[in-house]
């Protein structure tokens, strides 16, 4: 069915979330228009690393939202084609010593509750896992179900996978919220023209707070900025998604402050990635020296035999963050047909899928998979 003039719904940004709702409101039967000032993918999701994790999440509503994205992906996986990436490859968390393990054991115990297969691995079997890892670690836990995708790829796929129900309009920026005279929703002002439709969906990553803002509504959205480091082509020496146990301290922190926890992983075309920094400095773009020798030692530390790796480059990206480390995922009751499906931190391209789903049943009336609530893009709204 050809796209129609009118589109049933808007979808403002054309990164991997956004292209979720996309695909998933198309699925639902509506028409889509994906609005983006820039490229598909040209934000965060391809500044990021493709991450699909429940490991880094305790439990709670984020974990329930990666777990039926976890799901989400795997059908996904058999739907879109294998240039996207996807890759069940597995997590591994690992301790240097046993006060380390003691709080690995407690987060997994938790986790296990909740519905995440998670593997204890004694010191002497770290190396069955990865072979090049240090000496000396005290022991470890396994996530397999942790996955990754080449997430620029999976963003494009799935603006494809929509059919002719999605039409893309790239290169244009949204300068303001079409309402009516009760303050409901009826399209969007852009560089190129007025577009009607009855749902707009905000979608617009670390620019989500100030899309929030056209619409006269407050969504605190401030970008978190991160560093990756890239080596040169290898055979695949890191086999699972490795990292430190502080990482996970570090991505539930709200500190604006420079934190960096060593994450290494190593890819099908080769590139091992090393991340993970974290700090909020606005949309400074400098290049920091400081974060990359944390990242190198850091890196080099748990897996020695990258100290003889070439770093061939290292690229920057903008996570969009919000201050309870939840994204904002629904209707917004400020201003009825504006939905937001932002803030995802670190962690858009794994709650890609789950987010957009809830987003179409949301726009269609359909049964809910899990509670809302929690994402609600009012609860900042000291008002509500």
């Amino acid at each position: 069915m050809p796209t129609k003039r009118t589109p049933d719904v808007i979808v403002v940004g054309a990164g991997v979330v956004g292209a979720a709702c996309a695909y998933y409101a198309a699925r639902a039967g509506l028409t889509v228009t994906v609005i983006d000032r820039g490229p598909v993918a040209g934000g965060t999701t391809g500044a990021g690393e493709g991450n699909l994790l429940v490991s880094d999440k305790e439990p709670g509503p984020e974990l329930d939202l990666a777990l039926l994205s976890t799901a989400l992906w795997r059908e996904l996986a058999e739907l879109l084609p294998p240039q996207i990436e996807y890759e069940p490859k597995g997590g591994l968390v690992v301790a240097s010593g046993e006060a380390g393990m003691a709080a690995l054991r407690d987060f997994a115990a938790g986790q296990e509750k909740a519905g995440v297969r998670a593997e204890e691995v004694a010191e002497d079997r770290l190396n069955d896992l990865e072979p090049h890892l240090a000496p000396g670690l005290a022991g470890g836990f396994h996530y397999p179900q942790d996955a990754q995708v080449m997430p620029a790829l999976a963003a494009a796929h799935l603006l494809r996978a929509g059919g002719d129900r999605v039409h893309l309009r790239l290169g244009e920026q949204v300068t303001g919220l079409l309402t009516a005279a009760e303050g409901e929703v009826r399209g969007v002002r852009t560089t190129a023209g007025d577009l009607h439709a009855p749902y707009v969906v905000n979608a617009a990553g670390t620019w989500g707070g100030e899309f929030a803002r056209l619409a006269g509504v407050e969504l605190p959205v401030l970008p978190r900025r991160g560093f990756v480091l890239v080596t040169e082509p290898l055979p695949r020496v890191v086999r699972h998604k490795v990292y430190a146990a502080d990482y996970v301290a570090d991505v539930a922190s709200g500190s604006a402050a420079l934190q960096t926890s060593a994450v290494v992983e190593g890819t099908r075309a080769g590139p091992v990635l090393i991340g993970a920094s974290r700090e909020r400095v606005g949309f400074d773009v400098t290049l920091s020296t400081e974060v990359l020798r944390r990242l190198a030692a850091q890196a080099t530390a748990l897996f020695p035999f990258l100290a003889r790796v070439r770093a061939i480059r290292t690229y920057s990206g903008f996570r969009p963050y919000l201050p309870d480390h939840l994204p904002a995922i629904g209707p917004d009751p400020r201003v009825p047909g504006l939905l937001h499906a932002c803030g995802h931190e670190g962690a858009g391209v794994g709650l890609a899928p789950a987010t957009g789903l809830l987003i179409a049943l949301a726009m269609g009336g359909g049964e809910l998979p899990l509670d809302m609530g929690p994402f609600s893009p009012a609860r900042f709204d000291v008002a509500v």
